[in-house]
């Protein structure tokens, strides 16, 4: 960029200037998505007609469905096809990525002709637990960032305690192509800000309302609103104040309301750009 120019950096466009910021006029009955839930879990299997009714009244609108392996992919699609409000994410987690044969890659292509499939995933680097081999998990890394390309759909990404090896892979791969969101996400501000470049979104969970959340919040304070999803990652990372309690889509409300107080927006707003954004993304419609 030339000395004296006033056009912003690239860094900029993506960050937030909460003086400068339109303010956006919502309806008060604006509607949530929770960009990620797992309903197929077995901690669901007694009581999921009571946990849909419960984000009904919570406000949430829509709810996509992710896949942690090929049989909960599978379940995904068919509770996708049971509640209009749900929708599909299929893959395999990092840390099943020693299940990815030739035979589940085949499978997934076939539940992926179902239209209520949104996206490819959750997949990615997970060297906190290493229940799979490293070197398997980048390969099944790489794998499902080819069936995204393949398909023409984003891709949801899972990285815990590696940061720099997913990166790096995104961008080799060239991993955004179709677009794509860090889900849970739990890196600094300049990865957030490399990921937007590289087409991704940036999503949060219940983390961020915790006491010693000091990067989830310095990243969802200061990145561009229009980058930003809310998700519950249920069953598990129950948000404050229902920590420690098995999650749900309904408490997407309190993340959303701790989006809320940070970037100093009516939770309407939030509810608003984040579910415009989820659209967007997951080519949800209306």
């Amino acid at each position: 960029m030339a000395a004296g120019s006033n056009s912003p950096s690239p860094q900029s466009v993506f960050l937030t200037n909460n003086c400068n910021q339109r303010m956006i006029s919502v309806p008060k009955h604006e509607m949530l998505i929770d960009s990620h839930a797992h309903l197929q879990d077995r901690q669901f299997s007694q009581d999921l007609e009571q946990v849909m009714q419960r984000a009904v009244a919570a406000g949430i609108g829509k709810i996509v469905c992710v896949g942690y392996d090929y049989e909960t992919s599978r379940e995904a699609v068919a509770l996708a096809q049971k509640y209009e409000q749900v929708y599909a994410v299929i893959g395999v987690h990092p840390h099943d990525a020693n299940t990815l044969t030739a035979d589940v890659i085949s499978k997934l292509y076939s539940l992926a002709r179902d239209p209520k499939v949104v996206a490819i995933g959750e997949t990615g680097l997970d060297f906190y637990r290493d229940l799979s081999p490293r070197e398997l998990q980048r390969q099944a890394f790489v794998e499902h960032i080819k069936i995204a390309a393949e398909l023409y759909k984003p891709i949801v990404i899972h990285d815990r305690d590696a940061h720099q090896e997913v990166m790096d892979i995104v961008k080799k791969e060239k991993a955004g192509r179709n677009q794509g969101v860090m889900h849970c996400y739990s890196g600094h501000l300049p990865m957030a800000i490399d990921l937007m470049k590289e087409g991704f979104y940036i999503s949060f969970a219940g983390p961020l309302t915790y006491k010693n959340a000091h990067k989830a919040v310095e990243v969802a304070s200061r990145v561009t609103l229009e980058r930003i999803l809310v998700e519950t990652d249920c069953p598990y990372l129950a948000p404050e104040p229902v920590r420690g309690k098995r999650n749900e889509p309904a408490n997407t409300l309190h993340v959303a309301e701790k989006l809320a107080q940070l970037r100093q927006k009516s939770l309407a707003e939030i509810a608003y750009q984040t579910s415009l954004n989820t659209s967007r993304l997951f080519n949800l419609g209306n």
